[in-house]
Protein backbone atom coordinates (compact mmCIF):
# COMPACT_ATOMS: atom_id res chain seq x y z
CA UNK A 1 0.00 0.00 0.00
CA UNK A 2 1.43 3.51 -1.03
CA UNK A 3 1.65 6.13 1.62
CA UNK A 4 1.30 10.32 0.78
CA UNK A 5 1.35 12.92 3.31
CA UNK A 6 -1.60 15.32 3.19
CA UNK A 7 -2.06 19.00 3.81
CA UNK A 8 -1.86 18.77 7.49
CA UNK A 9 1.81 17.71 7.34
CA UNK A 10 2.97 20.30 10.06
CA UNK A 11 7.09 20.10 8.90
CA UNK A 12 8.27 18.36 11.99
CA UNK A 13 10.33 15.89 10.15
CA UNK A 14 9.64 13.04 12.98
CA UNK A 15 8.76 11.22 9.97
CA UNK A 16 12.55 11.20 8.28
CA UNK A 17 14.02 9.80 11.02
CA UNK A 18 11.65 6.91 10.83
CA UNK A 19 12.06 6.62 7.31
CA UNK A 20 14.08 3.10 6.79
CA UNK A 21 14.74 3.79 3.43
CA UNK A 22 15.33 7.61 3.09
CA UNK A 23 12.15 7.78 1.01
CA UNK A 24 10.63 10.93 2.60
CA UNK A 25 11.91 14.68 2.43
CA UNK A 26 11.23 18.31 2.36
CA UNK A 27 8.81 19.33 0.02
CA UNK A 28 7.38 22.70 -1.41
CA UNK A 29 5.25 23.57 2.43
CA UNK A 30 4.87 19.81 3.35
CA UNK A 31 7.01 16.38 3.71
CA UNK A 32 6.69 14.28 0.68
CA UNK A 33 7.45 10.08 -0.24
CA UNK A 34 8.99 9.07 -3.04
CA UNK A 35 6.80 6.50 -4.07
CA UNK A 36 9.76 4.36 -5.33
CA UNK A 37 11.95 4.21 -2.47
CA UNK A 38 9.14 3.45 -0.35
CA UNK A 39 9.00 0.20 1.29
CA UNK A 40 5.62 0.73 2.62
CA UNK A 41 6.39 -0.30 6.07
CA UNK A 42 4.40 2.59 8.05
CA UNK A 43 6.80 3.08 10.99
CA UNK A 44 6.35 6.75 9.46
CA UNK A 45 2.47 6.51 9.69
CA UNK A 46 2.83 5.88 13.43
CA UNK A 47 5.53 8.47 13.90
CA UNK A 48 3.60 11.50 12.67
CA UNK A 49 1.98 13.27 15.66
CA UNK A 50 -0.34 15.14 13.19
CA UNK A 51 -1.55 11.80 11.28
CA UNK A 52 -0.47 13.32 8.01
CA UNK A 53 0.82 10.63 6.67
CA UNK A 54 -2.21 7.73 5.51
CA UNK A 55 -2.65 4.78 2.62
CA UNK A 56 -2.99 6.17 -0.80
Amino acid sequence: MAYVITDECTSCATCVDECATGAISEGDGKYVIDQDACAECGACVDACPSGAIIEE
